[in-house]
């Protein structure tokens, strides 16, 4: 900052507020901190008295709040990210379209290390709509020094994209239902209903629903018929804890599962399976999916129809942020499960 005469001014960033007094009529800011002295702002500032200002000099390798903000998040954006324009030194990065959000944390960490630069965002891995803000950026004062937004743009480029919208591809489900009272109609399927609700909020059809007795060839011709139909993912439920007569994880992988996990350090969702078929994902679903409005269903269904392949490291990673409080007044996602990052 330095005070430099009003005429050799233009261009430079004014480092405070330059009060103007009409006595009786006006008290207030004339220009603004921040703002960019323009030739024709001269004579005003003549009038005032302002024969000096102090400002910061542009042409010494600093760099204003607005162009610093929109580099950021030019350097960070990827697919499916807009964004808006600057606005008191701070730009929004906007979803342009309803997908799965993805965020480098990792990077963003490095980012927030640099100096005078912030960089906020929604956590990764969670469905956002199109138009609605996910992460927003800026510098914490007017001006820094140009070489903080190129140090974040050499690791944005290193690391590209750190933020970006995941597309839906929607998916055919076959659904298997076990359990001998659902077969033999002795109780009504309850899980059905769930699951179909769940995958039309994605735009998966279901191609087909199969009953089946507790027995594993009978499952696992299920899943076989299912994935021979065209099926692409594969949601089989119930008879998933470690009682004796539950056998569906057994089914699972004498279908040929490879199996990715048995178990899931959430709550609701403990007694999960992720298993791949080729590359069909199996989904074993235990019955808190059918009572509890948010599970760890929820928070590995919008990964898949994204396309990802689900690592057992994935899912272990849940473990931070995997236990749900059960709200009576579900918030999810807007709340901490499942969110470690």
């Amino acid at each position: 900052m330095k005070a430099v005469p009003v005429q050799e001014a233009v261009g430079m960033v004014l480092s405070h507020d330059i009060t103007q007094i009409v006595p009786g009529k006006f008290k207030g800011p004339l220009y603004k901190k921040g703002h960019i002295i323009q030739e024709i702002d001269i004579p005003g500032l003549l009038d005032i008295g302002k024969e000096n200002i102090y400002v910061f000099d542009l042409n010494e390798g600093f760099i204003h709040e607005d162009d610093a903000a929109v580099r950021i998040a030019r350097a960070a954006a990827g697919k499916g990210i807009g964004l808006t324009p600057p606005s008191e030194g701070k730009v929004d990065l906007i979803a342009t379209s309803t997908g799965l959000l993805k965020v480098d944390a990792e990077v963003l960490n490095k980012i927030n290390t640099i100096e005078d630069v912030v960089f906020a965002t929604l956590h990764t891995h969670q469905v956002v709509s199109g138009g609605s803000p996910v992460a927003g950026t800026r510098i914490i004062p007017l001006v820094t020094r140009e070489g903080n937004i190129l140090e974040v743009e050499r690791l944005c480029r290193a690391h590209f994209p750190l933020i970006q919208i995941k597309t839906f591809t929607p998916l055919s489900v076959g659904i298997v239902t076990t359990g001998s009272e659902v077969y033999h109609k002795r109780i009504e399927d309850r899980f059905g209903p769930v699951l179909r609700s769940k995958f039309a909020d994605l735009d998966c059809p279901v191609l087909d629903q199969v009953l089946v007795s507790d027995d594993i060839h009978m499952t696992a011709s299920a899943i076989g018929r299912l994935i021979e139909d065209g099926a692409e993912l594969i949601a089989v439920t119930g008879g998933m804890s470690v009682d004796p007569d539950d056998r569906t994880p057994a089914a699972i992988r004498a279908a040929g599962g490879k199996v990715i996990t048995y178990g899931a350090p959430t709550f609701p969702g403990a007694m999960f399976m992720l298993a791949y078929i080729g590359n069909i994902p199996v989904v074993g679903l235990p019955g808190c999916v059918m009572y509890h409005r948010t599970s760890i269903f929820d928070l590995i269904l919008p990964r898949i129809i994204a396309g990802e392949t689900v690592s057992r490291t994935d899912i272990t990673a849940l473990g931070h942020g995997g236990f749900c409080l059960k709200c009576n007044n579900c918030s999810y996602p807007a709340c901490g499960f499942g969110k470690a990052s």
